[in-house]
């Protein structure tokens, strides 16, 4: 049996402890972790909890489990230049100020397992803390300035999978919009005229199945902050576990306790700096 140790800190003060384990010990997978506390193998200061107990600053949380951890990341390729994983949803991209271990983080201890000089791999695009899928790393300046413009450029193709609720009207579509960006209040408003700040959006759709809940192939045109999740949610649509666009007392209902986005599907094209990657298609089973 294994045992993870882990001190509260104060970026975990006041949330359940259920919560904080998954952020702050992500190498303990969900299943695992889950079977840990059905078998009151979690302990705070000491004391068998259950997974709703609230946690404070200092506190010791000890964790048993049946089965080892899990490698750090989920890698679907790698060579000397990039590292390209199927994120997990529920983990930032890069560290914030809700604290616990980043992708970027754990990308990095992966590559020290093989190469203790190993540097800090850098993501060339991003995903929401609630989105999964697959994101890309380089694992050198060269890469990095290569794939940085080739996403300035949209010469890389990404899809993704969602569920929506009720049937898109019509089923297969490219909606244009504009969108303006709140980055204090950290979300942004889609309008259907052009306004100071705004930039303009284009995202593609098609319907894969359609009833009370659709499942939706979505192709972004232009790639902005939260533009699937707004974009979506101002066409009648909201995203399926969105409480931030979308219908809270929906997702309730239907037992949607995180966004069903999933980043399912990148073609990769350098235009030949990086011949091994050009033209190569990766794509994930999505999880929901």
């Amino acid at each position: 049996m294994a045992c993870y140790e882990w001190k509260v800190t104060c970026a975990a003060e006041g949330q359940r402890i259920d919560a904080c384990l998954r952020r702050f010990l992500p190498e303990i997978p969900p299943h695992v972790l889950r079977a840990s506390f059905q078998h009151r193998d979690v302990k705070l200061d000491g004391k068998r909890v259950k997974p709703d107990v609230r946690v404070s600053e200092g506190q010791l949380v000890q964790v048993y489990c049946m089965e080892p951890a899990a490698p750090p990341v989920d890698v679907v390729y790698e060579d000397e230049d990039v590292l390209l994983i199927n994120k997990r949803a529920g983990i930032s991209v890069e560290p914030d100020e809700k604290g616990g271990a980043s992708l970027t983080e754990l990308a990095h201890k992966h590559l020290l397992m093989k190469d203790a000089a190993a540097q800090p791999p850098r993501p060339c695009h991003r995903l929401d803390n609630q989105t999964c899928g697959l994101i890309l790393f380089a694992k050198n300046d060269r890469a990095e300035e290569i794939l940085l413009q080739a996403f300035k450029e949209r010469s890389m193709d990404k899809r993704y999978i969602c569920l929506v609720r009720g049937m898109m009207k019509p089923p297969a579509a490219t909606c244009k919009a504009f969108l303006l960006k709140d980055a204090e209040a950290a979300r942004v408003t889609i309008l259907d005229h052009p306004a100071p700040g705004a930039r303009s959006i284009a995202t593609a759709y098609e319907t894969l199945e359609a009833g009370p809940i659709s499942r939706l192939r979505v192709h972004l045109l232009t790639g902005r902050t939260h533009q699937i999740r707004a974009h979506l949610a101002a066409l009648g649509h909201p995203l399926l576990g969105d409480d931030v666009y979308g219908d809270r007392a929906f997702n309730r209902a239907n037992h949607a306790r995180r966004l069903m986005l999933c980043a399912a599907s990148l073609t990769l094209e350098t235009g030949g700096q990086l011949p091994q990657l050009d033209g190569k298609t990766f794509t994930i089973d999505c999880p929901f």
